[in-house]
C-alpha cells in the first residue's frame, strides 16, 4: 500500500455498518435521533402573547444589584487569590506545596472566568434594552461592563443587533454562519482554497475525522475564537470585505452614524487597558497575567462555547430567504440546561432561557426562566431543548449545509443529515430539503 493510501486509511471516515454490509453510509440517516422537523406557523404576536406580560417589566435597582453581586465575587475571589503566593508560594506558610498553589490558582482562573462572563452578559441585557427602562443608565452601565472584559460595547451591540433581526438566515444571519457544501468541499470538485489533495480526497476534510486535530480546532476555537471574531470578523457572512473588525469606525459593520459609538467603545477599551497596566506596576506582569488574563480566557471559552452551541445544534434548521420569516428566526436556538446552578446564578440563564431571549431581547433574565415555562408549554414540541454535556455536543462534527434548498440542517462527512422536514407542514414542496 502507498503512503497516500495509508493515510487515507488512518484518517478517513469508517462506518460499522457499511463495513459489515457493504452499504452506503449516506443511507444511515440518524433521524431516529430526533423528531422530523415542521416550519413554524406562529406570528411575533403569536410568541409574545404566550409570554406573561410582566416578565417584559425592567427594574434598574434589580439589575443594578445583579451588578453589585457580580463585582463583589470579583473582588472578593481577587482578594482570596493573593493570598495563595503567601501561603503556597516560595518561602510560603506551607512547605512542598506547589501542586497545591496551582490547585489554589486553577480553582480561581475557572471561578473567576465565569463571574467574568456573568458581567459581560449582564453588559449584554444593557445593549439590548433589558436592564432598564432608561438607555442612558443602559449605555453607561453596559460600557463599563464590556469595557472590563475588553468587549467594545457599541461595536458588538450594532452586530449583535443584526444577528437578532436575522437569526438562522443563511445569507443575513452575522455569526456562525452555516457554511454550504461548496464552500466546505470546493465546487465542482475543486480544493477549497489551502487544501491538499490526498487520493482523491481533501486533506483539511479527511483530517476533521482525527481527534487530535479536531482537538486542536476546538482548542483554537475556545480560547481566541472571540478575540478572532472581534478582530477579523470570522465565522461572519462571506460577503464583508477584507479587514473587516469591531474597532475601525469605517468598517462594512457600521454606518457613518456609528463612527463616534465606535470611538466610546474604544476609549473604554483603552482606559481598561490602563488600568491593567496600573495594576501591573504592583502586582507585576505575572500578577496581572493569573488575576486578569487567564481568567479572560476562561470566559472567552465559555462564551464561545455557549453562543456556538446555541445556534449550531443538529436540531436546528437553517433558512433561506423563500421560508425565513423573523417568527422562525426567533426560534433558530436551543435552551440547554444542562449547565445547572452555574447556568442560573453564575450565567444569569443566558443557556437554559434563550428562546426566550430571541423572542423578545427585552426580557431580563431574572423573568427569564418564567418566560421560558409559558413559551414551552405554547410551543409544544417547537420548543427546542436539551440536557445533553456541552462538550459532547461541542464535539459533534458539523460539517456543512446544502447548495441547495429553503430548509437546510447540517450534514457529515457522508453527505447524512441529522433531521428531515415533514413536506405536509411545508407550504411547497418544492425548495425544501428533504431526505
Amino acid at each position: 500500500m502507498d503512503d497516500t493510501a495509508t493515510l487515507r486509511q488512518r484518517i478517513a471516515p469508517t462506518s460499522k455498518q457499511a463495513a459489515s454490509n457493504d452499504k452506503d453510509p449516506s443511507e444511515e440517516l440518524s433521524h431516529g435521533v430526533y423528531p422530523p422537523f415542521k416550519l413554524p406557523r406562529y406570528t411575533m404576536k403569536d410568541l409574545l402573547g404566550a409570554v406573561p406580560a410582566h416578565c417584559f417589566e425592567r427594574s434598574a435597582v434589580r439589575s443594578l444589584y445583579y451588578v453589585a453581586r457580580d463585582a463583589a465575587m470579583i473582588a472578593g475571589l481577587a482578594f482570596a487569590a493573593s493570598w495563595v503566593e503567601a501561603a503556597f508560594g516560595a518561602g510560603g506558610l506551607v512547605k512542598d506545596s506547589t501542586m497545591l498553589k496551582w490547585g489554589c490558582w486553577s480553582v480561581y482562573w475557572m471561578v473567576q472566568g465565569v463571574v467574568f462572563l456573568g458581567v459581560l452578559i449582564l453588559g449584554h441585557e444593557c445593549g439590548h434594552g433589558a436592564f432598564s427602562t432608561s438607555k442612558r443608565l443602559n449605555n453607561h452601565v453596559g460600557l463599563v461592563l464590556h469595557s472590563f472584559c475588553l468587549v467594545p460595547y457599541y461595536s458588538w451591540k450594532i452586530s449583535h443587533a443584526r444577528h437578532h433581526a436575522a437569526t438562522g438566515h443563511m445569507t443575513r444571519e452575522e455569526v456562525f454562519v452555516s457554511a454550504s457544501r461548496s464552500e466546505k468541499l470546493g465546487a465542482e470538485g475543486k480544493s477549497p482554497p489551502k487544501s491538499v489533495e490526498v487520493d482523491g480526497e481533501w486533506l483539511d476534510e479527511l483530517l476533521e475525522d482525527a481527534p487530535m486535530y479536531r482537538l486542536g480546532k476546538v482548542v483554537l476555537q475556545q480560547l481566541l475564537g472571540w478575540p478572532a471574531y472581534l478582530l477579523t470578523n470570522v465565522t461572519s457572512q462571506p460577503s464583508y470585505p477584507p479587514g473587516t473588525n469591531h474597532f475601525n469606525p469605517d468598517s462594512a459593520l457600521f454606518e457613518p452614524r456609528h463612527r463616534t459609538l465606535i470611538h466610546i467603545s474604544n476609549a473604554g477599551l483603552l482606559t481598561m487597558v490602563g488600568l491593567l497596566t496600573l495594576l501591573g506596576r504592583y502586582v507585576g506582569f505575572a500578577g496581572v497575567v493569573k488575576f486578569y488574563f487567564v481568567p479572560y480566557l476562561i470566559m472567552n471559552h465559555w462564551f464561545v462555547l455557549i453562543t456556538y452551541l446555541q445556534h449550531t445544534d443538529p436540531m436546528l434548521p437553517h433558512y433561506r430567504g423563500g421560508e425565513w420569516t423573523f417568527a422562525r428566526g426567533t426560534l433558530c436556538t436551543i435552551d440547554r440546561s444542562v449547565l445547572g446552578f452555574v447556568g442560573t446564578f453564575f450565567l444569569h440563564h443566558i443557556s437554559n432561557t434563550h428562546v426566550a431571549h430571541h423572542v423578545s431581547s427585552k426580557i431580563p433574565h431574572y423573568h427569564a426562566a418564567e418566560a421560558t415555562v409559558a413559551l414551552k408549554a405554547f410551543l409544544g414540541d417547537d420548543y427546542t431543548s436539551t440536557s445533553e454535556n456541552v462538550y459532547l455536543s461541542l464535539w459533534r462534527n458539523l460539517r456543512f449545509v446544502e447548495d441547495e434548498g429553503e430548509v437546510l440542517f447540517y450534514k457529515d462527512a457522508y453527505g447524512r443529515t441529522s433531521r428531515k422536514v415533514k413536506l405536509e407542514d411545508s407550504p411547497s414542496d418544492s425548495g425544501v430539503e428533504v431526505d
